[in-house]
C-alpha cells in the first residue's frame, strides 16, 4: 500500500509519533507545519489524504482548503482533526471539504484503518465516514 499521508499539524511530537505508525503500515508520510507548508507540500507532492489539525498556532488549518481548493488542487481525502467535539465545528468542516473530523485525542492505532475506509469511500462515491459510529 503507497498511500501518502500529508500530516499538517504543528506539533513535532506528534508528527513523530504519527509519521512513525504510519510508515510501519506502509504509508508514505509528509509533515508541515504551518498553513503555508501545507499547501506548498500539497501542491507539490499531491498526497492521497491530508490530516488537518485545526490549531495551527493562529493559524486556522481549514486555510489549507480554502487554498487549495481556489487553484483546484483539492486532495481526494482531507480530514479535520480537532480538540473541539461539537456540531458546528464538525459541520464547518465538512462544509469547507473534510470528508471526516476526528476528535482529539485520536486513535493512533485506528488511523490506517481509517485512512482505508476514507480512500475506499471516496473510490465509491460514498459519503460514509468510516468514523462515524452512525455510518
Amino acid at each position: 500500500m503507497d498511500v501518502h499521508v500529508l500530516l499538517v499539524e504543528d506539533s513535532a511530537l506528534v508528527v513523530d509519533a504519527l509519521r512513525l505508525l504510519l510508515e510501519e503500515t506502509g504509508h508514505r508520510v509528509s509533515a508541515a507545519f504551518n498553513v503555508r507548508q501545507a499547501v506548498d507540500t500539497a501542491r507539490a507532492e499531491h498526497p492521497d489524504v491530508v490530516l488537518l489539525d485545526l490549531s495551527l498556532g493562529r493559524e486556522n488549518g481549514l486555510d489549507v482548503l480554502g487554498e487549495l481548493s481556489r487553484t483546484g488542487d483539492l486532495p481526494p481525502v482531507a480530514v479535520a482533526v480537532t480538540g473541539h467535539d461539537n456540531p458546528e465545528t464538525r459541520e464547518r468542516c465538512l462544509e469547507a471539504g473534510c470528508m471526516d473530523v476526528l476528535t482529539k485525542p485520536i486513535s493512533a492505532l485506528q488511523l490506517p484503518s481509517l485512512i482505508s475506509g476514507w480512500l475506499a469511500a471516496r473510490s465509491t462515491g460514498s459519503g460514509d465516514s468510516p468514523s462515524d459510529p452512525a455510518a
